[in-house]
């Protein structure tokens, strides 16, 4: 893997960095994490990234991780030595879409094991956990899946992932390669309340919970615990500490992101499913930069390949870093690990850990640890 990364928001930059690697003689395919903070629009993108003569992926971000810092403008250009085979799905919110047809259709490749599928998605899209149950259903843990969630803090849905047809909204891009890989989750949210039903949701909005509008329910126990109002504070400056959290059994439980508040309803990063158990979750500075840690070391453990690492690939949810503030700077010192630590703060987070169902996280750590092939 040869990586190029700049500060500089201006999209030429971002060609010359790609066309550069294009030509480089072991490079097969380009993934690009870009900020959303550079105003990158279909216009500055899609005349050079249709005209790249390699397979091209990625997404546009709240933020990138590269050379120990998160930042909040510029691009990362990752020029892999495994060839790539690109597949998007358009639609991401259509009510009518199948997608287990659409991907058993489309794969180019039904046969992923032992491969590694990257997986980014419009964050803002309405039925991401139908799509991810599809890609699940027609894949299994065939590959292992690593990616997240593309977009905007300003929660305004637009173009934002980055495909060889260029920049494209309320889409996702699928990303199957060679690249031998392992993949660590954790998040070190703790739970503060005891198990609340989900009686009534619609994809990403919780409606009620425990059969009362479920902002009642949450406010009670966040407030409660936080000593704070949300009457005098914004809704995601309390919300931001409290999560969600879905019961899984034997493993840890799947974050869900409150964002805002509509008509008594929670609305999510993500479905939350109808008649799940939820636990309002907290955590703190360290505790969260332990789990981060975990989901490094786990996928450290996991790693087999013939050769060492050349790259860990590092997703993670932006929301931790307004939760931690000043203090990511510490989580990206845990977890940054030699030769080359990469990646992007994403709007949820997905991965598979080879042993349990495939998700689609929020305020979680992801960790990948990616090979390069034998050949030189």
């Amino acid at each position: 893997m040869i990586l190029r990364v700049s500060e500089e928001v201006f999209p030429e930059t971002a060609q010359k960095m790609a066309e550069e690697l294009a030509s480089a003689p072991r490079v097969k395919a380009l993934l690009i994490l870009g900020c959303d903070g550079n105003g990158w629009t279909r216009t500055h993108l899609n005349p050079w990234l249709t005209a790249l003569r390699l397979p091209v992926f990625g997404g546009i971000f709240p933020q990138i991780l590269a050379d120990g810092r998160n930042l909040e403008k510029g691009c990362i250009v990752a020029g892999l030595f495994h060839g790539v085979q690109p597949l998007v799905v358009t639609g991401l919110s259509r009510p009518g879409n199948d997608f287990e047809a659409i991907l058993e259709n489309a794969a180019p490749d039904p046969q992923l094991s032992g491969k590694t599928l990257f997986v980014f998605v419009d964050g803002l899209s309405r039925r991401i956990g139908p799509f991810i149950h599809a890609l699940f259903n027609t894949f299994g843990l065939q590959p292992n899946y690593i990616g997240g969630g593309a977009g905007s803090l300003s929660f305004t849905q637009k173009p934002c992932i980055i495909t060889p047809q260029g920049l494209v909204a309320d889409a996702a891009i699928l990303a199957i390669s060679e690249v031998q890989s392992a993949i660590g989750v954790a998040h070190g949210w703790f739970p503060i309340s005891p198990a609340i039903k989900v009686t009534e949701a619609r994809q990403n909005r919780i409606l009620s919970l425990n059969w009362e509008p479920a902002f009642t329910a949450y406010r009670r126990i966040a407030e409660a615990h936080s000593g704070m109002s949300f009457d005098k504070t914004p809704f995601f400056d309390i919300a931001k500490a409290y999560p969600l959290g879905i019961a899984r059994l034997d493993a840890e439980m799947v974050v869900r992101d409150p964002i805002f508040t509509e008509y008594g309803a929670l609305i999510c990063v993500g479905d939350i499913p109808e008649g799940s158990y939820v636990h309002i979750l907290h955590g703190n500075t360290p505790s969260l930069i332990q789990g981060a840690r975990l989901a490094r070391d786990t996928a450290l453990a996991a790693y087999s390949g013939e050769r060492e690492a050349s790259a860990l690939f590092f997703m993670d949810c932006i929301s931790r870093v307004l939760f931690m503030g000043e203090d990511f700077e510490k989580e990206i010192r845990v977890i940054t690990h030699p030769p080359c630590t990469f990646g992007a703060l994403s709007l949820g987070e997905i991965a598979n850990t080879g042993d349990a169902f495939l998700e689609f996280y929020n305020k979680t750590a992801v960790a990948g640890f990616l090979g390069d092939p034998n050949e030189s």
